[in-house]
């Protein structure tokens, strides 16, 4: 197991169709479309569909009576979400001892379910976080609001990359300004627009792949495993993010993660069009 994935699996509702989804089953499964060998350590309900929604992925399974289950409504672009059930958290001591050693690590809250002593875990290994599920909360009927994420600065001495869009925590420019500080390294991603990478006080624009939406969930999740992925085995953010914009470009065209493009896919789209970060705007 090279690519490790912590956070909750999920049934994602839409259309009143249920769908497997969640940060970590997007993020094994663009490690899996990718070459790697990925496994989650997660929180679901005995009767959750695992072979289905994630084969050949190693599942570490803890114990919960419900599985988590959101409710996605799309409007112009943009999401309005509920929640109709929460799995039990994630404590960091229920991580495998050999899993400690993974190469790549991905923190993929959704229900802000993992316990943040996660990150001085893997002070050897390349860690990412998604903060999107940390900066969630509901109200009483279950729709999802932006909330403080009050362990940013726990986790961010020990994060490589951190990943969020524009609309994260309710799009608020002071919130995105503050974590654009607090981490090393930040990227935006800007939907069919690319995504901006933040380094040493420099923000680079990267360009996107034109693409046909078909359904965008998970589409920042697939970025951030194919981003994680890219920087491995470059050590260059600027083309980590250019790979991690046309793969998830690919994962949009279809519904939840079957669009998720194999290896190939990427490389011969890369072989046409090819880009350097000379050519990127600095903003």
């Amino acid at each position: 197991m090279n690519f490790l994935a912590i956070g909750h699996v999920t049934l994602d509702k839409r259309d009143g169709t249920y769908t497997p989804g969640g940060t970590v089953t997007f993020a094994a499964l663009t490690a899996k479309r990718l070459g790697y060998n990925p496994g989650i350590l997660t929180r679901a309900a005995e009767n959750y569909p695992f072979d289905e929604a994630l084969p050949g992925v190693i599942v570490h399974r803890l114990p919960s009576q419900v599985t988590t289950i959101f409710r996605n409504i799309y409007n112009q672009g943009h999401r309005i979400q509920y929640v109709d059930a929460v799995a039990d958290p994630i404590p960091a001591g229920a991580l495998p001892t050999e899993w400690e050693n993974a190469p790549i690590v991905l923190l993929g809250a959704v229900a802000a379910e993992i316990d943040p002593a996660f990150a001085e875990r893997f002070a050897h290994s390349l860690l990412g976080a998604v903060p999107q599920g940390f900066g969630r909360r509901w109200d009483e009927t279950g729709r999802v609001l932006p909330r403080d994420w009050e362990e940013a600065e726990t986790i961010a001495p020990y994060t490589d990359l951190l990943v969020f869009s524009e609309e994260d925590f309710g799009g608020d420019p002071e919130v995105h300004r503050h974590l654009i500080q607090l981490f090393p390294l930040v990227v935006v991603t800007l939907s069919a627009r690319g995504s901006v990478v933040y380094q040493n006080g420099i923000a680079t624009h990267i360009p996107p792949r034109p693409a046909n939406e078909v359904d965008p969930t998970g589409a920042g999740d697939v970025f951030t495993a194919a981003m994680l992925i890219r920087l491995y085995e470059t050590g260059d953010p600027l083309q980590a993010a250019y790979f991690a914009n046309i793969v998830a470009s690919f994962a949009i065209e279809d519904i939840g993660p079957q669009g998720i493009p194999t290896r190939e896919q990427v490389e011969a789209y890369l072989t046409e069009h090819p880009w350097s970060p000379v050519e990127a705007p600095v903003l």
